[in-house]
């Protein structure tokens, strides 16, 4: 068994875009009702590049089977310290371990490049993402109730917060 994080390519984002997609379309992960068209992926991962953040992917025997990033929190200056971080694994792989390798290859990766601390914003109905957050030593920063609606209802969204330094 071959399983390895690497910075993505663009050979990966036919698998990113199909991941994406699956999380705006069943759940409230990203908090989108939209699918995304593979030239908004395309984009999206060009602007990655330019910017200098990361995109990473979880490899399992030549396969992607997930993805994570971070970037930019607020674009005023003195935000430049903090990261908001996103990671999405293929349905097919949910609970395998791939979301844990990305995170922690993807808080070494922002710890490596100085940053001071890392934020997440969770649905607050998801239990399991707000328990693997807190297993990395993230904890809760903030809630802001009925800030968003998909599947006919509200829902909260909390940050979580990991101080990298």
């Amino acid at each position: 068994m071959d399983i390895k994080i690497r910075p993505a390519d663009t050979k990966d984002l036919p698998v990113i875009h199909f991941i994406m997609n699956d999380v705006i379309l069943n759940s409230t992960a990203i908090y989108d009702y939209h699918p995304r068209t593979m030239s908004l992926v395309e984009k999206w991962y060009e602007q990655k590049q330019e910017s200098g953040w990361p995109v990473l992917v979880c490899e399992w025997n030549n396969e992607t089977v997930g993805y994570a990033s971070f970037g930019t929190f607020r674009a005023w200056d003195a935000y430049q310290y903090t990261v908001e971080h996103s990671i999405y694994v293929h349905p097919n792989w949910r609970g395998k371990g791939v979301g844990k390798m990305l995170m922690a290859e993807l808080i070494a990766t922002a710890k490596s490049g100085g940053y001071h601390t890392m934020l997440g914003g969770i649905d607050a109905a998801n239990t399991a993402s707000c328990l693997f957050h807190q297993s990395f030593g993230f904890v809760e920063s903030g809630r802001i109730k009925d800030v968003g609606f998909k599947f006919n209802r509200w829902l909260d969204l909390v940050f979580m917060q990991l101080m990298l330094k």
